[in-house]
């Protein structure tokens, strides 16, 4: 009777104590906020305000998009047919429309000399050899929470030679060749 009693209580320590050595790290499993959806969404009366910010590299441009993310229209649109919002930053812009019922319709966004991605550095280097950049736009825009428009406008650089490139985000080319 004594080693069945030493037996279940040997078992029941160690099944308690098993599955805390499977867990893992919290700070493992946190979540990144890379990984977070892209979908903003502001409630405004009965329609929803949505907003997807780009994940681009340059730090510059997402703090404007968080910055854009947590402003508080408030009652500041009420009484007028559109409502505009414009944030600045030393290297870019971003434009928000409002319409009468506080419903973000339309959003505009251009910045200068931006950190490109790596898919857009490799896609002109490789394409183009031995030429540099010289000089970056960043487009984009947004209508209802549909991208219209996503696009690095990219002046390069061989010797005097000067080529205007525009990128997808991809590293396509669109025009430029």
């Amino acid at each position: 009777m004594k080693s069945i009693i030493i037996a279940l209580l040997f078992l029941s320590l160690t099944t308690a104590a098993f599955p805390q050595d499977k867990e893992t790290n919290l700070e493992e499993k946190a979540i990144k906020m890379e990984d977070l959806p892209a979908v903003v969404i502001k409630s405004v009366g009965k329609d929803f305000s949505v907003y997807l910010p780009d994940k681009n590299p340059d730090r510059n441009v997402r703090a404007l998009e968080e910055k854009f993310i947590s402003y508080d229209l408030g009652k500041d649109y009420e009484g007028y047919e559109s409502y505009l919002v414009i944030m600045e930053t030393k290297n870019g812009t971003l434009s928000a429309t409002y319409n009468e019922n506080g419903k973000l319709t339309h959003v505009v966004e251009n910045y200068q000399n931006v950190k490109l991605p790596s898919s857009v550095i490799f896609s002109i280097y490789k394409t183009f050899p031995g030429w540099q950049i010289v000089n970056d736009k960043f487009l984009y825009t947004q209508k209802e929470g549909d991208v219209l428009k996503k696009e690095y406008n990219i002046k390069i650089k061989k010797d005097k030679e000067v080529r205007r490139l525009v990128v997808n985000p991809n590293g396509y080319i669109v025009k430029g060749k």
